[in-house]
């Protein structure tokens, strides 16, 4: 989500910065509410059923502004709609009439069958739950552990990486060699050890991915500046007697953002497959609460009978759809910095 909906050229941010702010802003809006909502819900008290109200319209305000902005690329349009629509089902799961993810209402329902007065129209799962219902609601924790995860990630793999790459010196090879010795470690094997020694939670699970991610990033970052560490630009704020934080932060940061909104965007996906998997091999998110991780689990056993098919492939679409749209977005955004 941390999207600026601005073109990557200096002169074209510049111009439509009023723009950026607001569209940050309301990144941060649902974001802070939707991290809450699922992290910490004894947090709010009374208020905790209503605290997502405010981040249904902007969630809404952010399309509107993402699909105007990124007209040049129909790519870059679905991709955001795709992955805007489950932000919105996620931050409006409470308001729909939908029934309880985990209360059991009757088996191995088909999908449009009609019981009562309520239609299942994806069909219910094995414990007798409504698959709508627990596909919806399982869309938080997916989108809310890979997204905070994968912005740890970022903050740590860049600040190291512009260490690394204005710094120089021992701090480059001091934090090159550490990020060497993780990248040394297959992904899932760092997984498994992160988690089993630290325990299965979503918090854990942020680790995980920054352990993992984090060394990858910082190289990125690294070359990037590297390569703006010998421009006029910098040497100008070094001449006016800035701090190596400020030319670090002001000043290379930004003018290297359009490839790493472009990596981001790609490592959200790669972000949520990891969390599905984890959640699929009993390292992940765990029961109650609906996941789709955890949704594809407990149907893989009832899905060998091609009738009862759909209580995998609901999940299986539901996290497919998702990583799409990240992909999509960084496509989009990558043809957009080639215009500009």
């Amino acid at each position: 989500m941390s999207i600026a909906f601005a073109p990557f050229g200096r002169r074209g941010a510049e111009a439509r910065r009023p723009a950026v702010v607001v569209n940050l802003a309301l990144v941060a809006l649902v974001w802070v509410l939707l991290c809450g909502y699922v992290m910490f819900p004894g947090l709010f008290g009374g208020l905790h059923r209503w605290i997502l109200l405010p981040a249904i319209p902007a969630v809404i305000l952010l399309y509107v502004n993402a699909m105007r902005a990124w007209s040049g690329s129909r790519i870059a349009q679905i991709g955001v709609t795709l992955v805007l629509f489950w932000i919105l089902m996620a931050v409006s799961a409470p308001y729909l009439p939908l029934l309880d993810p985990n209360r059991p209402v009757a088996p191995y329902l088909m999908p449009g069958t009609t019981r009562g007065d309520v239609t299942f129209w994806l069909g219910t799962d094995m414990r007798g739950r409504d698959m709508l219902a627990r596909t919806i609601w399982g869309c938080q924790r997916v989108i809310v552990w890979g997204i905070s995860a994968t912005v740890v990630a970022y903050a740590v793999g860049a600040a190291l990486g512009l260490m690394a790459g204005y710094l120089g010196g021992w701090w480059d090879e001091v934090l090159s060699y550490l990020s060497n010795v993780l990248l040394s470690f297959p992904v899932m094997v760092l997984f498994i050890l992160v988690l089993n020694y630290l325990g299965q939670s979503g918090f854990n699970i942020i680790i995980a991915v920054t352990a993992s991610s984090a060394p990858a990033i910082m190289r990125i970052v690294r070359g990037l500046a590297l390569d703006c560490r010998s421009r006029d630009y910098i040497q100008a704020a070094q001449t006016r007697g800035e701090s190596a934080l400020w030319i670090m932060v002001m000043e290379i940061l930004p003018n290297v953002r359009g490839p790493l909104i472009v990596d981001a965007c790609l490592r959200l996906g790669y972000t949520t497959v990891t969390i599905t998997t984890l959640t699929f091999l009993g390292l992940g998110l765990q029961p109650p609460d609906p996941d789709w991780g955890l949704m594809i689990k407990e149907a893989a056993t009832a899905a060998l009978l091609w009738k009862f098919a759909y209580m995998l492939i609901v999940p299986s679409v539901a996290v497919t759809t998702l990583i799409l749209g990240f992909n999509l977005m960084a496509d989009g955004l990558r043809e957009l910095s080639l215009k500009d």
